[in-house]
């Protein structure tokens, strides 16, 4: 399979996260996309995804697929019975609903937020790509990410993970949208000991310190 991306961006480092989890990073190969300089909006990668993001999939079949979340179902389906390895995605109807509740809140609410404010309030990737903003709705989200890091906390207090006791794509978006919050400097408050804490464990996994 062929994923385009951009290496360190938040949501390529989601999926390059999870295929790591499931010990196949080996099984992709890893296509550079120039999003500095508007490759992702040019027509012939809209042809491949019209969202005009990145990561893409693409299968030897030739099927595309955009979006993190449809990608890690993808991958954690497909490479569900590798020994040694658990589900990013959950194994049970429960687990599942959990997980991709969870995997929302964090993906809508912190990374999405963190991201309508880096490009919508700060001068983000520059005005060649940031090409409408407003800075009011770009700072209302920077609330909502703050707020959404103090809900993470309280869950993961009486948690191991975010979704339960299973390291889940949940974690991996949650551990996306800090990174990026990071790179937009927005502060992690520091009595989220819970979170700084999970932060600090998901760092030491092999996917994520390689």
């Amino acid at each position: 399979m062929k994923i385009y991306d951009i290496e360190n961006f938040p949501n390529p480092a989601r999926i390059r996260i999870a295929l790591g989890e499931k010990g196949i990073a080996d099984k992709a190969e890893f296509i550079p996309v120039d999003v500095m300089n508007g490759e992702h909006r040019s027509d012939d990668f809209k042809a491949k995804n019209p969202d005009a993001t990145v990561p893409c999939l693409e299968l030897e079949c030739g099927t595309m697929l955009s979006q993190c979340t449809a990608i890690t179902e993808y991958i954690d389906a497909e490479y569900d019975n590798l020994p040694g390895y658990t589900s990013l995605t959950g194994d049970t109807p429960k687990e599942r609903a959990v997980i991709h509740m969870m995997n929302r809140r964090a993906e809508a609410n912190l990374l999405d937020a963190v991201g309508a404010y880096f490009h919508f309030a700060t001068p983000g990737l520059g005005p060649d790509l940031e090409t409408y903003q407003n800075e009011s709705w770009g700072n209302r989200q920077k609330e909502t990410a703050v707020a959404t890091m103090k809900y993470l906390n309280t869950v993961l207090r009486d948690n191991e993970f975010l979704a339960g006791k299973n390291f889940s794509m949940a974690d991996i978006t949650a551990f996306a949208g800090l990174a990026f919050a990071d790179f937009a400097k927005i502060d992690i408050p520091s009595e989220l000991t819970h979170l700084l804490s999970w932060r600090e464990k998901v760092a030491a996994r092999p996917s994520v310190a390689g």
